[in-house]
């Protein structure tokens, strides 16, 4: 009888009912023939390096990290990528002999969604992100590597936004908003993306109408059965170049996938049944 050796990998987080991982995941393994299993596993607020120990122990090979722990990926890490290191935060984990290597996949699949899949460009554009969290730190060199012309980080606490911008000045040229989103009245950007928690929230940011124009992309990093409140403020605004967060979710567990089992799927061939067969049925949430 042939033993065939069935690889395990995992997503953690806290909740993590809403993710759409192992979906994604094991149509992946599907479309490039690769034989793993791929689950959902909700990890109690305290017990995350237990968890990650024992997971190591059952013999699991790979781990996604989502909220709350990405942060505590990073310090667990015995090796970090330079993405990671620079994003200071770890989505993906692989076992190699001295422990788990951490990186971080988030900001590439932003710019793979954003060029490759939706086709907009970024050099020598100028380019505002709202929020200056986690998820904001994740995308900077990413963005910064693509050569825009003017990177505007805009946060409620403009203090906080200016430390992340002093964090990235070596990369590229960042200004911070010395303001309140409302004062953003007068100013053009190319793209806009928001990568706070508004989103989360279903809250409205209070941005100004003027930014929108006829040729103004939108992208919120989160994603939604329905339109988010930030894309919500776009559309009601004349916005038509909008999109959310679920083509940066498919491309950064497309380079997961890649780290782990060195085939790259692709992911564009799954993003319409994707939406058609799971993501209706999921809430508000972001990768």
């Amino acid at each position: 009888m042939i033993n065939y050796s069935v690889d395990k990998y995992y997503v953690i987080g806290n909740p993590i009912a809403h993710s759409l991982s192992p979906e994604i995941h094991n149509e992946f393994a599907r479309q490039t023939g690769q034989l793993l299993t791929y689950e959902r596993l909700l990890v109690p607020l305290d017990s995350f390096a237990s968890t990650v120990k024992k997971l190591h122990h059952e013999g699991i090979k790979g781990i996604n990290i989502t909220l709350p722990f990405k942060q505590q990926a990073f310090q667990y890490s015995s090796q970090l990528s330079e993405r990671a290191q620079v994003a200071g935060s770890v989505n993906t984990f692989i076992y190699h002999n001295k422990g788990w290597s951490g990186d971080n996949t988030d900001g590439e699949g932003l710019i793979h969604d954003l060029i490759h899949h939706l086709k907009w460009s970024l050099e020598k554009k100028s380019i505002l992100i709202i929020g200056a969290g986690g998820a904001a730190r994740g995308i900077l060199k990413p963005l910064l590597d693509q050569k825009p012309q003017r990177l505007t980080i805009a946060n409620r606490s403009v203090e906080k936004a200016r430390l992340l911008a002093e964090d990235f000045l070596s990369y590229g040229k960042i200004t911070t908003h010395q303001g309140s989103f409302a004062e953003l009245e007068g100013q053009c950007f190319d793209l806009i993306i928001n990568a706070s928690s508004a989103s989360l929230q279903n809250e409205s940011l209070g941005l100004p109408r003027s930014l929108i124009h006829p040729d103004l992309f939108c992208y919120d990093l989160a994603y939604s059965s329905t339109n988010t409140s930030f894309l919500q403020w776009a559309q009601s605004g004349g916005c038509r170049n909008c999109a959310d967060g679920l083509g940066m979710l498919l491309a950064q567990a497309a380079e997961a996938f890649f780290i782990w089992r060195k085939i790259k799927p692709d992911y564009a061939t799954i993003l319409t049944q994707l939406r058609l067969n799971f993501y209706r049925k999921k809430t508000l949430t972001n990768p």
